[in-house]
């Protein structure tokens, strides 16, 4: 997968992703990412990306041509055709199903806005699509941009040291009919410790105890803390005495969630 980001600072998006599992999947071959300076393609003395907003108020716009001539390039750099995404809070909401969709593609150019945004005019122009990583503001795309790149590079097949890692996330289908649980709680040595001891279901061996239990737990962490993503009437009925099972025993010992 080829990804190309349009920045003012193209160095910190390929820093961040220097390293950790973005880091190893360009190591791999399995993405490549490219970064292109809108500054590089402005004219003028001082290569100026950005002037006033027409109507008044605080802040600067960002300017259309220097941004356009940048986005075509990155656009030639490559035959493969490119979707353009800007990172924008106006931008549809970054889902775990938009990053599998996005992962699967072959190439997109990421647009970073600066300041108070870009002209819409070339928005409507040049943009396929907005996304946002969520409800709130950031002084520019690059951060947004690093996040999608980290999402969508786990997703790339051999990126992880074990491919089971990215099935078994929260926000991925945990069963046939695609509900999208929180993960279950994870534990590691030492057994004994002074803020507790490991459940003796993970020590046990029984592989089907151990997943009846993370499935238990992951069913009751997300009726408990996103309930907005757990339907009832959607689940079997294995599951219901599962999350059930947890509730009660939720009620009684409020230290065990």
């Amino acid at each position: 997968m080829r990804v190309d980001v349009v920045s003012l600072f193209p160095e910190f998006v390929a820093q961040v992703a220097g390293h950790g599992v973005v880091g190893r999947a360009q190591e791999r071959g399995l993405l490549s990412i490219h970064g292109w300076n809108p500054r590089d393609f402005a004219t003028g003395n001082y290569r100026r990306v950005d002037e006033r907003p027409f109507g008044g108020g605080p802040g600067m716009v960002m300017l259309i041509d220097p941004l356009r001539d940048c986005i075509q390039a990155a656009r030639e750099a490559d035959p493969a055709p490119a979707t353009v995404i800007y990172l924008s809070p106006q931008g549809e909401r970054l889902t775990q199903a938009k990053v599998r969709e996005l992962a699967g593609r072959d190439r997109v150019i990421l647009l970073c806005g600066r300041y108070e945004g870009v002209d819409e005019r070339l928005v409507a122009a040049e943009v396929d699509e907005e996304l946002s990583i969520g409800d709130y503001v950031l002084s520019g795309g690059e951060l947004a941009a690093a996040v999608l790149i980290d999402a969508v590079a786990r997703l790339q097949a051999g990126a992880l040291n074990d491919s089971e890692s990215a099935a078994q996330d929260s926000f991925e289908p945990a069963d046939d009919a695609g509900s999208l649980l929180l993960d279950c709680p994870h534990f590691t040595r030492p057994v004994e410790h002074e803020l507790g001891t490991v459940p003796a279901v993970l020590m046990s061996g029984n592989h089907a105890d151990i997943a009846r239990w993370r499935r238990q737990q992951a069913l009751g962490r997300t009726w408990l803390r996103r309930p907005d993503l757990v339907d009832p009437s959607t689940l079997s009925k294995a599951d219901r005495q599962l999350l059930d099972a947890f509730l009660a025993e939720s009620a009684s010992d409020p230290s065990s969630t």
